[in-house]
């Protein structure tokens, strides 16, 4: 009977044990086959950083692929403080450079993060800037690469065109409209560190930013041109309150012209006010038909 109990509790406990281990079996096959993506993701954050490439914004294009809004390249400053072993130090010369305050440097510099970017001090620096920084060769301290919108006729068709803020997201007019077509998606330069965020000597990864859409529109820009340009003279002889241009071709219904008084500079939008920046006159303005409407075509004597 006693021999009986004892084999009756080894095979208990036996089948306990190989319970145990098919549970730590399925529990792992788990993890590898349906946990891969999320745990792979988080093992590479620990030793994976990325320093960001701004994608260009898709251009917006006259009828005959002539410009209207298109990019140029500025630098911004990112940094990553855990290369940074005199803080006070980088985050002095970083003010001076910048003409900012030291305490909001040191704050930036000191953040408890893996990469931080500098903002707004260190958005869209200047050649002259950008080259005072990369002079001084410190750890820690990256200038990359930056899109920044500009418009080559600043204040023709502004209204239509609209604006983008400084993180290139459409705000107003064309540019908020089809802000999803012209929105690209941003690459990165990928690097290693270790656990204390120093940076590895091993291969860093390139991803290619994906430009956005190009935009091509009815405008003629000859014919906006003049408009604008009759526009200003309108402005300058009769002092009106307000003034606009529809130029429309009337066997399509397409729009060649479209221009209104006042306007503003779409590349300096911040020097306007809202009530100029959101009046569309052409499509927001009532106005008498006059010799543009007809209802009874003109009799003629016979």
């Amino acid at each position: 009977m006693f021999f009986y109990d004892v084999h009756t509790r080894m095979r208990f406990v036996f089948l306990m044990i190989l319970l145990m281990l098919l549970l730590i079996v399925i529990r792992v096959f788990y993890i590898q086959v349906f946990q891969y993506d999320q745990l792979s993701k988080l093992a590479s954050s620990l030793w994976s950083r990325e320093l960001p490439i701004t994608a260009d914004r898709g251009r917006i294009l006259d009828r005959n692929g002539k410009v209207l809004a298109d990019n140029i390249t500025t630098t911004s400053l990112v940094v990553i403080p855990n290369q940074i072993q005199d803080k006070e130090m980088v985050a002095e010369k970083l003010a001076t450079i910048l003409h900012s305050d030291y305490e909001e440097m040191l704050r930036h510099v000191s953040k408890k993060t893996s990469i931080e970017r500098v903002h707004p001090e260190g958005r869209q620096l200047s050649y002259e800037v950008a080259e005072q920084i990369d002079e001084l060769h410190l750890d820690g301290v990256y200038l990359v690469k930056e899109s920044k919108r500009y418009y080559p006729y600043d204040h023709v068709l502004s209204h239509v065109l609209g604006y983008v803020g400084i993180d290139n997201q459409g705000l107003s007019g064309l540019e908020l409209y089809y802000d999803s077509y012209l929105t690209g998606e941003d690459g990165a330069i990928k690097y290693f560190s270790d656990g204390k965020g120093n940076r590895l000597e091993l291969a860093e990864v390139y991803e290619e930013p994906q430009n956005g859409i190009d935009l091509q529109l009815t405008i003629d820009l000859d014919l906006q041109l003049t408009a604008e340009r009759e526009l200003d003279n309108i402005m300058s002889k009769y002092t009106p309150e307000h003034a606009l241009i529809l130029a429309m071709n009337p066997k399509t219904g397409e729009i060649l012209a479209m221009a209104s008084r006042p306007s503003f500079d779409s590349n300096h939008y911040q020097d306007a006010t809202t009530e100029v920046i959101n009046q569309n006159l052409p499509i927001w303005m009532t106005y008498e038909p006059g010799s543009t409407f007809n209802i009874v075509p003109p009799q003629t004597d016979t």
